[in-house]
């Protein structure tokens, strides 16, 4: 975990992409070197550019479904961005909350806001450098929208999650099936590893919203680890 208060901003020295900072493009990431790429490139336009543009919703259902659960900090944002989900965490009395995500550009956006405690560069796929049990939640806007992550991550979330921490995690209704969410999830709880599982539809996209993309859906995972 790098603490940030005293020095806000981290940098990542790598190789620019080579299309252009769009839905469309990051639709198509592969790898976690191609988000890196994009979302450098990103991250200064992120909010102004394609939050307001395509009035992008699903942080704010995604937050208000933690806060009605019952969720309170400690809370790790997850694939936090540039802040989006947590600001509506901290609007709603929220915290402390700390942030991570794959980008540290994305992450040195975020931290401009003033809401974070600590920031937290990492690949999911390699986990998350904080001790086990850190956080009473787990909250995640937008990280599981993509296609590219799937529930292979969600043991590294549980890790650092106590017992009886609530979770709220956005998933694309297109990708749940497809990459076995479902099934993860019924695993999970067949394991005892989780309860209390909730999936509410919600839209990702606003009614300012155009293109092609502007009906898409999220199922909001909310449950509970034992």
């Amino acid at each position: 975990m790098a603490a940030l208060d005293s020095n806000p901003r981290l940098r990542l020295h790598g190789v620019m992409s080579d299309d252009k900072p769009s839905l469309h493009a990051a639709y198509a990431l592969k790898t976690p070197a191609d988000n890196k790429r994009l979302y450098a490139e990103w991250a200064g336009d992120y909010d102004r550019g394609f939050a307001a543009r395509e009035d992008y919703q699903l942080h704010i259902h995604t937050a208000r479904a933690f806060v009605g659960a019952g969720g309170q900090g400690p809370v790790l944002d997850v694939g936090a961005g540039t802040g989006l989900c947590g600001a509506v965490l901290a609007d709603l009395g929220v915290g402390p909350i700390d942030a991570t995500d794959i980008s540290a550009e994305m992450l040195d956006e975020a931290m401009r806001k003033d809401i974070y405690r600590d920031a937290i560069e990492a690949d999911l796929n390699e986990g998350i450098p904080v001790p086990r049990d850190s956080y009473s939640g787990i909250v995640s806007s937008g990280t599981f929208t993509h296609g590219h992550l799937g529930p292979e991550v969600l043991p590294a979330l549980l890790r650092v999650a106590r017992p009886g921490a609530q979770f709220a995690l956005s998933i694309n209704a297109k990708h749940f099936e497809a990459l076995g969410f479902a099934t993860a999830f019924d695993n999970l709880q067949a394991e005892g590893r989780i309860e209390h599982l909730t999936l509410t539809p919600v839209r990702i996209y606003g009614d300012l919203a155009a293109g092609p993309n502007k009906d898409d859906t999220a199922l909001i995972a909310l449950f509970e680890k034992t």
